[in-house]
């Protein structure tokens, strides 16, 4: 009798530990997932009414889209794309021998009254930064020893990695970009003034 209650006890015990157990685990993965969340990066975005990305412009869409799409050919960029209500040019810069940044600015021209002479200009500006990697290869030497080794050679092939991509968010950035696309304006003005004259 004193067997049979000493088996009973000790399965008791088991049970007791092997819930324990199991709940010690849980409470541990638990643990474990919201350190992963808290670890994630969060990005906090406001959104409010200011105008660093928007001007308004006292000219037709069309006429808005062809001060930008001049604005960025004065300097440098390569227009990819380029229509009434859109404008994107490509510019590449290096600032540094193993590095390399790629700027894409998109530009948007909406109307904002219903005769279509008043419109809104977008810009955003998208970096995209590049570093340099050299991916070096490696050949195979024969040793009666040790057989086929592989060994590293210096010489290989440079590739370009993209390492990080960011809104350009600078005022003063988009300021003088808005304020080239004025100047572009105020030169195709006097010129269609004249042509309506003529008519």
């Amino acid at each position: 009798m004193s067997n049979f209650f000493t088996l009973n006890s000790v399965r008791a015990l088991s049970r007791v530990c092997l819930a324990a157990g199991s709940l010690a685990i849980l409470t541990a993965c638990g643990g474990w997932g919201g350190s992963k969340a808290d670890s994630l990066v969060k990005v906090e975005e406001k959104f409010g009414s200011a105008a660093t990305y928007s001007r308004l412009f006292d000219a037709t869409p069309a006429q808005t889209c062809e001060a930008a799409r001049r604005a960025l050919l004065s300097q440098g960029y390569i227009v990819n794309k380029t229509d009434k209500e859109s404008v994107e040019g490509q510019k590449s810069f290096q600032p540094q021998s193993d590095r390399h940044v790629l700027m894409n600015i998109r530009v948007t021209c909406v109307p904002e009254s219903g005769d279509g002479q008043l419109s809104m200009g977008f810009v955003s500006a998208l970096q995209d930064s590049f570093a340099l990697k050299m991916a070096s290869n490696s050949a195979s030497l024969g040793v009666s020893m040790l057989g086929t080794v592989s060994v590293p050679v210096a010489a290989g092939h440079d590739s370009m990695i993209k390492i990080g991509s960011e809104t350009v968010n600078s005022d003063q950035f988009y300021d003088s970009f808005f304020d080239l696309m004025r100047r572009y304006l105020l030169v195709d003005a006097p010129q269609e003034l004249a042509g309506s004259r003529k008519r």
